[in-house]
């Protein structure tokens, strides 16, 4: 017996890949991108509380009231946007499900979608398997901006979405207001929709801001903007993510996500709810997480390796060109196996495998941890 592969290209994903290896060889895990420090004990007691006062059967399929109601006044102190917390925010089983919810909500065969280039892994399989066509656009190294030229130039009358995601995994590079400003005036007058992967709102480094989709009215209007509390609070292995989109596209992800996971887990929502009470529980995460970028580019400051400086996420870019011309999956496993860092390789993130010659190190790590890499990192 056999099926017909919908993904015959795809195998295990690169972050399992290395994390097996370097779990394998010993090695300090700086590829998958999670914090090996503890996250707030509070956060941890509202959850115990709320399990022992068995708030632990099923949520609204769309999320919890409160949760949502808390969610909209976050967004209209951030962005001075109104959000109606009932029909335009719903609560996914994190990030990655809002994105699959809502690519299958709103593609259908040979529509094509622009992505652009190195792209996070979800994107591509999740078009792929509702039968839509990945349009590829390279970011330019080495500070991965968009060609809006070219972006113009692939648009055709088969393009039904445009993907986004600031600040950007796997590079660190962040959208200005101007490429904003750039992306309204394409889309206006139009039927293109958008995808805005804003996972790491809160990480954003050196003074810069963080341009979200919401806040740019063209956008807003037929843009969905996707959010994770597991990246904002140190708590990926929860799984809690949201989406916010108008209306009548809610309405088409709330289809599809009642029946790809119906609700996520209840006394999390709960615990959240009541979190985002202290907005400085996630307004001080660019500051924490910058003091932890800097310490690791001076930690490698000696080393061979040349930085393209992050300004947003937690995740570092190194060229390594003044070690070695080889692959960067090569080193990279090299590196795991022979010195005990695992990093991932930047070609996974392009379909035909583009090696530029980087490796993404993630950063949010005990500073202990980052010392002891970074003592390696500098004897290669």
């Amino acid at each position: 017996m056999k099926i017909n592969s919908k993904l015959p290209e795809v195998g295990t994903t690169i972050f399992t890949t290395m994390s097996k290896m370097a779990a394998d060889h010993n090695a300090i895990n700086l590829s998958q991108g999670f914090p090996n420090f503890d996250i707030d004990q509070g956060l941890i007691e509202l959850v115990a509380n709320y399990m022992k006062k068995g708030y632990n059967q099923y949520a609204p399929m769309q999320g919890l009231p409160v949760l949502r109601q808390n969610i909209s006044r976050k967004i209209k102190s951030l962005y001075d946007k109104d959000i109606d917390p009932d029909s335009e925010i719903t609560i996914s089983d994190g990030a990655t499900e809002a994105l699959f919810s809502t690519i299958s909500a709103i593609i259908e065969k040979d529509d094509e979608v622009i992505v652009f280039e190195p792209a996070y892994d979800s994107y591509v399989p999740a078009i792929t398997l509702n039968g839509g066509i990945p349009v590829y656009v390279s970011l330019k190294v080495p500070d991965f901006s968009i060609d809006w030229d070219e972006v113009k130039a692939k648009i055709s009358d088969k393009t039904k979405l445009i993907i986004i995601n600031t600040p950007n995994n796997p590079t660190g590079a962040i959208l200005s207001k101007e490429d904003m400003q750039i992306l309204s005036d394409i889309v206006d007058g139009t039927d293109i929709l958008i995808i805005s992967d804003e996972v790491y709102e809160h990480i954003v480094f050196d003074g810069y801001k963080h341009e979200s989709i919401l806040k740019y009215d063209t956008l807003k209007e037929r843009g969905v903007a996707i959010f994770s509390f597991g990246k904002t609070f140190h708590a990926t292995g929860w799984k809690m993510g949201y989406s916010v989109a108008p209306d009548w596209l809610t309405a088409e992800i709330r289809k599809v996500h009642q029946y790809v996971t119906f609700s996520v887990n209840t006394p999390v929502q709960w615990a959240i709810a009541d979190y985002l009470e202290d907005a400085t529980h996630y307004l001080g995460l660019g500051p924490f997480y910058q003091k932890k970028r800097d310490l690791f580019l001076k930690l490698t400051n000696d080393s061979r390796l040349d930085p393209i400086v992050s300004r947003g996420t937690y995740f570092q870019l190194f060229s390594y060109k003044g070690i070695s011309l080889e692959a960067d999956m090569e080193i990279a496993e090299r590196i795991t196996k022979d010195y005990g860092v695992a990093s991932i390789p930047i070609s996974v993130f392009y379909h035909n495998r583009t090696d530029h010659k980087y490796l993404r190190f993630c950063f949010a790590k005990k500073d202990e941890t980052l010392e002891r890499a970074a003592d390696i990192l500098c004897r290669i």
